[in-house]
């Protein structure tokens, strides 16, 4: 599979990473190919591709959002037509002052990304965790995957991402449409707090467990 990233650094790096490492192209997204972040992507894997974003997204089956929440709509602008069907895997979240929603609750930011992009299939994975979990979440002592909760309006983006996430070791579990997306952004902050704050391990999942 053709994957881009549009952003690269503490959760896109990995991501991108891992997926180049299973076997599909992965490219850079790059207005500035010599940036800090495109480099340290590089040194951890010197297999990656680095493009301009609209001939990067162009070529891309998926592509994931992993910039910095504030950049997304300057980040997406000039990609818009590019977008058009695709889909896109939002990694993103609003975060505000004293680690509150920067949205306040009205609206998730997923939903601000697909009016950003109308005719891209948005996806909201890879946001209840920090990086640490992106860089490695192999919990080998324990007999379940660690669960990765995503959501979305278009069910066949929807299974495309949903098979990602599996291949990249999670357990995926598909919540709904993106108007779950907000409470998605909201564990995000949980983890955040739990784990920033209040001093927990940066090694937290959760795991979603069914009774037969």
């Amino acid at each position: 599979m053709n994957i881009t990233f549009i952003g690269c650094g503490q959760v896109g790096g990995p991501l991108a990473d891992h997926l180049q490492r299973l076997g599909h192209t992965v490219t850079l997204a790059a207005r500035d190919p010599g940036s800090a972040s495109v480099q340290q992507a590089l040194a951890r894997n010197a297999r990656l591709v680095v493009t301009a974003p609209r001939e990067a997204v162009r070529a891309a089956d998926v592509v994931f959002l992993a910039t910095p929440f504030q950049a997304n709509a300057t980040a997406l602008a000039e990609v818009v037509s590019e977008l058009r069907g695709k889909t896109l895997v939002d990694c993103t979240n609003p975060v505000g002052p004293g680690l509150t929603h920067a949205l306040n609750n009205a609206q998730s930011g997923s939903e601000v990304v697909q009016r950003l992009v109308p005719e891209a299939h948005v996806i909201k994975a890879f946001t209840i965790y920090g990086f640490e979990n992106f860089e490695d979440n192999a919990y080998p002592d324990y007999d379940v995957k660690p669960a990765m909760l995503f959501c979305g309006g278009d069910s066949a983006a929807k299974l495309t991402v949903g098979e990602l996430i599996r291949q990249l070791g999670w357990e995926p579990v598909d919540v709904g449409g993106l108007e779950q997306a907000l409470h998605l952004e909201h564990m995000t902050l949980l983890w955040v707090r739990m784990v920033r704050v209040n001093g927990a391990s940066p090694h937290l999942v959760w795991a979603a467990l069914t009774r037969s």
